[in-house]
Order: C-alpha cells, then structure tokens, then sequence
C-alpha cells in the first residue's frame, strides 16, 4: 500500500480510476488490480478533500472496504447502506461522482453525506449515527415481501455501535432472522485487540462454503435429537468467544466473522465472496486504520477527522494557528473550567463530542467530573437526569441537531421532574457546510412548547457567558443555544451577574414609533443594521421563554410594525411565541416574522445561507419595505 506524506495539489494521474464511472466499471477489471485502484483511489480523495476541505480520516479507512463491496455485490440493485457519512466519500467517487468531487460541501455541489435524491447508489440519507442497521434491515425486510433476491448489507462504525438504536436493531434482526449482512468498520481497536495470520485464517474458515456445509449438514442430524441443536449452538458460540470477540452477537442471533484486515482488499473480496452464498442475519468485524495511507492522519486521527480547504505548507504537522478571538464553543469550555472551580457540584456530559464542544481542557483538569457517554444522545440526557436527582449540577454540551435525538428524555426525564440541568446546545441555526442534517433549524421550536424550560439565545459571546451563568444559577431545566464559529468579538466579563429572567434589552432605541425589531440570538448585528434605514427601535429579546411580556404589551400599542428575526424556523420558532402572545391581548398589530423557510436548508458557506434565506442585513430590510408597503 502506497503511504502519503502530503495532500496532492496537482490533480493525480491515474491509470485505473479514471476508467471508473460506475461500479459495473469496476466489476470488469481483474481482482488483482483492485490493490493499485486503492492506491489510485486514496490519492484522488486526498487531491480532492484538499481543495474542499471535509471529513476524509474515516473515509481513507474503508477505500478497500468499499471497493471490495462494490466490486462483489452488484450494486444499486443490491443495497449497501453506510453509517454517518463521513466514511463514503470513495463510494461517491466510485459512483459516478469524481468529477464532481470539487463541489464537495459547495452551494449546488455534492452534498458531504449520502443523499437518496443525489444518487441512486445512495440507499439511505444519513447525517447521525447508528441508523444503518435498521434501515437495511428494513430494506431486506421489504425486498423478501416482493420475492426480490436482493442483497443489504449495513457498514457502521465503532464509534456508532456505541448507540442503543444499533443494537435495538441487532436484536431484531437476529429474532426474525433476515438475510442481512452487517459489517462492523473498527477503526479504534474498542473492540479486539490487534490482529494477526490466525484471526484472518480463522475468518476464512468460518465464512467459507466447506465449513458451512459441514456446519450446516450438523444441524441437520441434530435436529431429531432434542437438546442437541441448541447445546451445539451455545458450544460453537463460545468455542469462538475464545479466539474472537463474536459472542454477543452470535447471541443477539448473528453469525459472526472477524475480525479481519480492512486493508487487504482481496481478502476483503473472498470473504464477501463467501458470506453471499450463507443465509441469516451475518456480521463481519473488519479492522481498519483511520486516515489509513496518509502518515500525518494515521498519527492524529482526531485532528485529521476533518480539514478545512488547506495549504500544501500547513502539512503534513497539521499546525494551524488559532483565530484571534474564540469560537462560541471555546468560551463555553472556558466557562466550564470557570465555573468548576467555583462549584464542586458541577459535571459536564458529553456525548461524543468533547472537542467540537470545546470540552478537552476542562476534561483534562476535571477528570472526575467529565463524562463522555459515547453516542448515546438519549443516555446522556437521562443520565444527567439522574446527577440530578442526587443534587449535583450537570451541564449537557450537544450540538442541537443531536438533540433531537434525546427528544423524550428532555421532556419526561428533566422537564416533567422539573431538574436542574443546563442544556448547552452548540451548532444553533445555520452551519454551512455540512448541510441538511446538521442545521440547528428547529430548537426553539421543539423546547419552547415544554413547561419548565428556559430558553436563551445570546446575541454575541458577552452574553453567552453572562446566560451561561444564569442558566446554571437558575434552579431547573435551562437552555443556551449558541451557533456554530466566532461572533462579534465581544469582550466577555467572567464576573457578570446573571440576568433577570425573561427580560430583554432595548438594542437601538428610537423616538420614531414605526418600526420596532425584535431580535432572538446572534442575528442581532443584522438587524442593527437593517433598522438604521427605519430609525427602528431595536430589542435584544435574549429569552425565547419566558418571553418579556411587558416589552411585547407596551410595543403592541404603539408601533406600526412589530418585525421578529431568529435563526430558526419560524414554524412554532421565537416569533410564533410573539404572536401568540399578541394574540391573547387581543391587539391589532401587525406583525413580520422572519427566520428560516419550512424546508431543509441543505449545505454551502454559512453567511451564503444567511443571504439566502433573507437573514442578512441587505435581507431583513427589504422584507420589511415590503410589508411596510403592504400596510
């Protein structure tokens, strides 16, 4: 295998891969010449990651995987659903989409996970962890109804095991054991130690026909002694828990195989080759290096998860200088350790998040009060539910797409038992490049409608701090939902008293009684800037609940027009509030909302989002000229 010391910054030249528009391209050459592809293949995706930027460590790792899976099955018409995403970069370019690969992650261009509307070869839309194995199993499940003789197979990741769906789904399987084939992606060795010759020989042997036809044909006389299936069964299970880590799947009702080297393609080939022709739910451990065939990524997979479009001179050490003011993530880290060290109480949980939330120092200094649960969304929330409930302070840093996913713990388990937990959700409104699936688009509307919750949203990283505090202080379930990047550059006081809960801030104030913005979040600089041209009065609303209702009472009856801005949906968002509240005083002010679209804002540059959806400042006034013009 070819090893890379630096990201191309020449387009590659390759013998094989350009030769390659669709995997029935693929499954035309010799299998000796897969090896060369691979190399080929992983050059082409370092060139193209580079001058995109992306995730790119995970998918380095699976390129023979996802050769030897398109190369034995026949592909779309058999199934090949993949897990998260970050790993299917070489499956786009394999299906038809290399030379589309600079769009990566752009406005219009390829979207950075798999999309069913994007490809045909995209059997299933993913964004979050741990759906793989349910959806295939579901797909299997549909193409037995239809007498389809159709192969699914699942590929997920370690990391994703660690989420109760994958093994909800796993116990399924097994139970009405389905056709399925399941392809454990180890890229952390969280599972079994190293491998070596006997491992792979051994997988050989179990997943080949001999074997199997033995096996199988044991079964068979086995079936008129009572008892003696099912004690062969168990036996055979645990003679292989001694050389292989399979028992827990065997008992959830799989065959198991592995674990095996995700590098050697060919091998790869065979043992797909053989696991085509046995029946049942099948789970193949396969052994693969994160950033495989690119040295600085092999040494940090971590720090190369992912890269930002970069220079040749920035490898391969991977030093990148910091920006001078701190993202909104970094001052949520900084105010953990702050606030740690004034209260032992304190914990912070994390699921799997603990760099992109910025909680790495203060898991450094406060080992024993950091959690990171794994990829258990649902487990962290019920678990600080429970912190809780003994009287410790848990702090819950989750990006805010993910927690959707924890949707019922937040409101039976923290909401219902009004708990004193403090929800730090990150990557709120609009995140660019990733797209759809991580857009932090519906939060407020999906808390605001639970009783007990304090909703708020700062308008730069002084007031994240000073609703940081508060939230913390406040005595119950709290939300901060912060965005994704830098703000303002606003000087943040570390000795702020905490706000007076559900009361805003005039902004701009005016002797003019036209025009008056209420604004919700980091859209506040906008809206500043929108309103000159109005001489608007300007508010800072920094609570979505409760809402400042003496504000919303007195501006009811003198302003024109009543504007409202969030980076959320305006489905049921912070605007939807305003107006309910209007509403039930029985005014007639005229109200424009404006926020996010009833659609899926899919991936490109953030402030290019913004403008598109008409929240730049440029936007937010002509949206209000018009209404105005309307009156």
């Amino acid at each position: 295998m070819k090893i890379f010391d630096s990201i191309p910054t020449e387009a590659p030249i390759s013998e094989i891969l350009n030769l390659i528009n669709k995997p029935e391209d693929l499954r035309n050459l010799q299998q000796s010449q897969i090896p060369q592809l691979a190399d080929e293949l992983r050059e082409f995706l370092l060139y193209t990651v580079g001058k995109t930027g992306g995730h790119f460590g995970a998918g380095l790792g699976v390129v023979e995987l996802t050769l030897a899976l398109h190369y034995k099955f026949n592909t779309p018409y058999d199934r090949i659903v993949w897990d998260v995403g970050h790993q299917t970069y070489p499956h786009k370019i394999l299906t038809g989409r290399r030379d589309a690969m600079e769009s990566m992650r752009q406005s219009n261009g390829l979207a950075p996970f798999p999309v069913r509307s994007e490809s045909e070869y995209d059997t299933f839309g993913v964004g979050h962890s741990s759906t793989s194995i349910s959806a295939a199993l579901g797909m299997i499940a549909a193409a037995e109804k239809k007498n389809e003789q159709r192969y699914v197979t699942a590929v997920i990741g370690d990391g994703a095991m660690t989420a109760g769906m994958a093994y909800e789904a796993l116990a399924h399987a097994g139970s009405i054991d389905k056709n399925l084939l399941v392809i454990l992606n180890d890229n952390q060795m969280s599972i079994s130690e190293n491998i070596g010759g006997m491992r792979n020989y051994l997988a050989r042997i179990w997943a080949s026909k001999t074997y199997n036809r033995i096996r199988e044909s044991g079964k068979s006389v086995l079936t008129y002694l009572p008892g003696a299936k099912e004690f062969a069964r168990k036996a055979e299970i645990h003679a292989k828990g001694m050389v292989a880590p399979g028992s827990l799947f065997e008992e959830l009702g799989f065959e198991y195989f592995g674990p095996v080297d995700g590098h050697d393609a060919n091998n790869l080939i065979n043992i797909l080759d053989d696991l085509k022709h046995i029946k049942g739910p099948k789970f193949l451990h396969v052994i693969t290096t994160k950033g495989k065939g690119f040295a600085p990524a092999e040494n940090d997979p971590v720090g190369f998860h992912a890269i930002n479009k970069i220079k040749q001179s920035d490898l391969p050490t991977h030093t990148e200088t910091k920006p001078k003011q701190p993202t909104y993530s970094q001052i949520f880290g900084e105010w953990l350790s702050f606030k740690a060290k004034e209260d032992e109480k304190l914990v912070a949980i994390t699921p799997a998040m603990g760099e992109g939330s910025g909680m790495i120092e203060f898991s450094k200094e406060f080992p024993d009060r950091y959690y990171d649960v794994a990829i258990a969304e649902q487990h962290s929330v019920s678990f600080a539910a429970g912190l809780a409930c003994e009287g410790l302070k848990p702090v819950v840093a989750i990006y805010s797409t993910f927690l959707q996913r924890a949707y019922d713990q937040l409101v039976h388990d923290v909401a219902l038992q009004d708990l004193d937990v403090l929800f730090a959700l990150d990557r709120a409104g609009l995140v660019g490049l990733d797209g759809a699936t991580h857009q932090g688009a519906f939060d407020l509307s999906f808390i605001r409608c639970i009783p007990n919750m304090v909703i708020m949203a700062p308008s730069d990283e002084n007031m994240a701090w000073q609703m940081l505090n508060t939230g913390y202080h406040y005595n119950g379930p709290a939300a901060v939902r912060y965005p994704r990047g830098i703000g303002t550059g606003a000087f943040y006081d570390k000795n702020h008293d905490d706000l007076k809960i559900g009361k805003s801030l005039t902004a701009v104030d005016s002797d003019q009684k036209d025009v008056v913005i209420l604004s919700f979040g980091t859209v506040l600089d906008d809206a500043i800037q929108s309103g000159k041209k109005f001489n608007a009065r300007v508010v800072d609303m920094r609570f979505v609940k409760p809402l400042d209702h003496d504000l919303i009472k007195e501006i009811s009856k003198d302003y024109k027009l009543i504007v409202t801005i969030e980076d959320n949906v305006i489905a049921g968002g912070a605007g939807s509030a305003v107006n309910e509240y209007l509403l039930s005083l029985n005014t007639n002010a005229r109200v424009l909302n404006l926020g996010l679209p009833d659609e899926f804002i899919e991936h490109g540059d953030q402030e290019q989002q913004k403008i598109l959806n008409g929240l730049d400042a440029s936007g937010i006034e002509k949206s209000i000229e018009k209404k105005l013009k309307l009156i």
